[in-house]
C-alpha cells in the first residue's frame, strides 16, 4: 500500500511540474448560447445578459444549488425558482450520486490535491472515501486532467463563479446533483 500510494505522489508531482511548465489555462468565460437559455427571445446585447440557462427538470424547488453531472453545470437558484447564475465547471473523477445533498464544511483556502492553491472549498458530499466539494483555483485556472487513476472529488469553478458560489452556498444550502 506504502508503494502504491508513493507511486500515485510521484505521478502527481511529475503531472504538477508539466502543468507548471505549460501556458497556463483559464476558466472559460463563455456564457449559454440564446438556444440554451430559459429566455427564447434573441437578445442584441452582450452574452452576460441572455440570462442564465433554463434549471434541469426535476432538480427540485426553493433555494438551491444544482449541479449536472451530464451537461457539467452548475446553477444558483434562487427561493422563486429562478435562476440567478448558471456557469460550466470541471469535475474531479469522482462524481456524487445523483439526489440532495447540502453544503457542510467549508474551507477559504488550501492546496487541492492537483497540488493547485485553490479557495472557497464547499463540501456537499462523500463517495467510496473521496470528499466532493465545489472549489475555483486561486489563479483562474483550469485544472489539468487528472491521470487515469487519480481519485479526486473537486469540483473546479471559474474564479469569479467560485466566488459567487461562496456567497451563495452558506452552511446547509441544499445542493441537487441530476444526471
Amino acid at each position: 500500500m506504502t508503494g502504491l500510494t508513493t507511486g500515485a505522489i510521484a505521478v502527481v508531482a511529475v503531472l504538477a511540474v508539466q502543468a507548471d511548465q505549460g501556458t497556463k489555462p483559464t476558466a472559460a468565460t463563455s456564457r449559454p448560447s440564446a438556444s440554451a437559455t430559459a429566455d427564447a427571445k434573441p437578445s442584441a446585447g452582450p452574452e452576460e445578459e441572455k440570462g442564465p440557462a433554463a434549471v434541469p427538470a426535476g432538480s427540485g424547488t426553493g433555494r438551491r444549488i444544482v449541479y449536472s453531472l451530464d451537461q457539467e453545470r452548475v446553477w444558483l437558484v434562487d427561493a422563486s425558482d429562478a435562476p440567478r447564475r448558471s456557469f460550466t465547471v470541471w469535475p474531479g473523477t469522482v462524481s456524487p450520486d445523483p439526489g440532495s445533498y447540502t453544503i457542510g464544511r467549508r474551507t477559504e483556502a488550501t492546496t487541492g490535491s492537483d497540488g493547485v492553491p485553490v479557495e472557497h472549498i464547499m463540501y456537499f458530499a462523500a463517495k467510496s472515501g473521496v470528499s466532493v466539494a465545489f472549489s475555483n483555483a486561486v489563479d483562474g485556472s483550469s485544472p489539468p486532467p487528472a491521470a487515469p487513476d487519480a481519485r479526486t472529488g473537486g469540483i473546479r469553478v471559474g474564479k469569479e463563479d467560485g466566488k459567487a458560489l461562496w456567497a451563495f452556498g452558506t452552511p446547509g444550502t441544499t445542493v441537487r446533483v441530476v444526471e
